[in-house]
């Protein structure tokens, strides 16, 4: 692990992946993934049932993403196939979980489940977390019937150490559920699994 925190990783290539900071330009093609994934992403995600977006309230969506991640609040990217030309869902590192630690969200478009896609942005994400933003503790929380969510930490060797009761408000504020699995930097170096992945910063320049 560096000496040093890196520059924030802003581009990171997978085997069949492009994960990058969301741009305003991203809007229409996010715009089409969403709305052909609704039915899809309303089962999980409560932020769901505020869409559709018309255009200009998604780039001013995307700004403010954009915004958090050049100051480092938040970590939020858009997953792309390779030529770029397809948004396939978005990731997150999210500083919701306290100092040092951060916590892995991510969704797939409808399309492209079952594909895998979700656990290798994830094994991405969670190599950047440790070996990039140097945090001591990566965490992912998911609903307990959202089986496919869950076997994505199983498959990256995190631990569930919880299930929370009534934790979390749905769109209605109905309290669900959640699960916390957890991987410690410790457990990630010792387990010697970091995904084959390149990392580049801001001006592009290589980091991992």
């Amino acid at each position: 692990m560096p000496a040093e925190v890196l520059s924030p990783a802003y581009r990171i290539h997978t085997q069949r992946l492009v994960m990058r900071c969301w741009h305003p330009s991203d809007a229409p093609l996010l715009s089409i993934a969403i709305a052909q994934s609704l039915d899809h992403l309303r089962v999980w995600m409560p932020w769901a049932y505020e869409e559709p977006k018309n255009l200009q309230q998604r780039i001013n969506w995307l700004r403010e993403s954009r915004g958090k991640f050049d100051l480092s609040r938040d970590f939020l990217y858009g997953v792309f196939n390779t030529d770029e030309t397809l948004v396939l869902g978005a990731i997150g590192l999210h500083s919701r979980v306290g100092k040092d630690a951060l916590e892995i969200g991510y969704w797939i478009h409808a399309h492209h489940v079952n594909q895998g896609l979700a656990t290798e942005a994830a094994a991405a994400l969670t190599r950047v977390a440790f070996e990039v933003n140097q945090v001591a503790r990566v965490e992912i929380h998911c609903d307990p019937n959202n089986f496919r969510s869950a076997a994505v930490p199983k498959k990256l060797g995190f631990s569930h150490e919880a299930t929370l009761r009534q934790r979390v408000e749905d769109h209605e504020r109905r309290k669900r559920d959640s699960m916390i699995w957890t991987l410690f930097a410790e457990d990630y170096l010792a387990n010697n699994a970091a995904a084959a992945i390149e990392a580049f910063d801001v001006v592009g320049q290589k980091i991992l």
